[in-house]
């Protein structure tokens, strides 16, 4: 008997009983169903948080000042006024892995245009922070290193902010006032969206360093930042970069080896990877928890294979009388098996892709279906198949003939 007889017959006898064929396929179509569902959002979490990330910059390094003691007191990571403009300048000069780097700092306030106002974060950076955050100018022009020697008054808007200063209108060349300071729109930023964080990147302002330093951020002494972010050469030379920045800033800061330093360094490459090991355990312990569901499937196969075996010993026995041997008995209960698990597959992924559309409209969450997971769901099916339903296959090849013929 060749195989296509075989799965014709193996058809006929799944019709014949196409209630409890369906009821067997149940388990393995809900968890095929969650599998591919489960996995779709874990693969959108992890792809979004990868986008995040990857909207700050690429190869990003970022130096926090250190902490200061008051009464005994540490106030922690930023606590203290120990970076300066001068530091920045020294990195971006005297660190070979380091591409640029940019002091910033950072302030919020009222922005005012006309009878219109926004509260926002402003960004006081040198030119080169655009180059590490990899931000474009949709509109007008980014901030030169004129604007930032000069100190002057000049300004670039975030999508978030132009749009509820300026509705549709064009704002570059317009005057607004930023802590009631007038200054002049010189271009629009292109779109970033959210931060890690759940921030919005849009909803800011940028004006020059110095200009920040002097108009708009009150400190204790001239050129401080709150930050320098520093942008390595290549993803491989970021460790040597933030050595490189280490090293510098000891010796600038006259850090010695019983004194602890007065910065920090935190590696967003690092973040990312972290972000995205995260990601991808919890997309496979949801995996792992919803083939929970594919092995109870097997076991009702396994059961409601054994008892076909019993309820269609007497045909066994006249196939076998009529010539049949032991591995054509086999091959057709594990064609059975194999092919309600196949089914049951095929609409357990329809229905997972499906599940995952409308959980990622309902409720906003991304998903991504991909084919690696479709297919690795199509194929488990099938071993669940021929795990479950083998032995009930080997107990029909195992009956005697004529004992099969004599069962009532």
């Amino acid at each position: 008997m060749n195989f296509l007889q075989t799965v014709k017959i193996a058809l006929r006898a799944l019709r014949t009983n196409k209630m409890r064929s369906f009821l067997t396929m149940l388990g393995i179509i809900i968890g095929i169903a969650a599998v591919i569902a489960m996995m779709a959002v874990g693969t959108g979490a992890s792809y979004v948080i990868s986008q995040q990330i990857a909207s700050i910059g690429s190869n990003i390094i970022l130096v926090m000042p250190g902490s200061t003691t008051s009464g005994g007191l540490r106030t922690g990571t930023g606590g203290a006024q120990t970076l300066s403009s001068d530091d920045a300048k020294a990195i971006m000069a005297d660190c070979p892995s380091v591409a640029y780097a940019a002091g910033t700092v950072r302030t919020a306030g009222q922005i005012i245009n006309g009878n219109l106002n926004w509260s926002s974060v402003i960004m006081g950076g040198s030119p080169e922070l655009f180059d590490i955050r990899e931000w474009p100018v949709v509109n007008g022009r980014p901030i030169n290193q004129q604007d930032e020697d000069g100190a002057i008054k000049v300004c670039l808007l975030g999508q978030t902010v132009a749009e509820n200063l300026f509705g549709s209108a064009d704002p570059v060349g317009s005057i607004i006032r930023i802590k009631k300071i007038p200054f002049t729109v010189i271009g629009i930023l292109d779109r970033k969206g959210q931060s890690p964080q759940g921030q919005d990147q849009d909803d800011a302002v940028f004006v020059p360093l110095r200009t920040a330093q002097r108009n708009l951020v009150r400190s204790q002494r001239s050129g401080i930042v709150s930050a320098i972010i520093v942008k390595a050469k290549s993803e491989e030379s970021i460790n040597k970069a933030e050595d490189e920045i280490k090293a510098l800033l000891n010796q600038r800061h006259r850090i010695t080896n019983s004194k602890e330093p007065d910065f920090s360094t935190r590696n967003l490459s690092e973040i990312l990877a972290v972000a995205e090991q995260s990601s991808k355990a919890m997309s496979m312990l949801l995996g792992a928890v919803a083939s929970i569901s594919l092995i109870v499937g097997g076991i009702g196969i396994m059961n409601i294979m054994l008892v076909s075996v019993t309820e269609r010993t007497r045909e066994i026995g006249i196939r076998m009388a009529i010539g049949a041997k032991k591995n054509d008995i086999l091959l057709q209960f594990m064609t059975e098996a194999v092919m309600l698990t196949m089914l049951g597959g095929l609409i357990g992924i329809a229905l997972g892709a499906g599940g995952a559309t409308v959980v990622s409209k309902l409720l906003g969450w991304p998903t991504m279906i991909s084919i690696q997971s479709i297919t690795i769901a199509f194929f488990f099916s099938a071993a669940v198949g021929i795990f479950f339903g083998f032995y009930p296959a080997k107990k029909a090849a195992g009956l005697n003939p004529i004992d099969a013929l004599r069962y009532e």
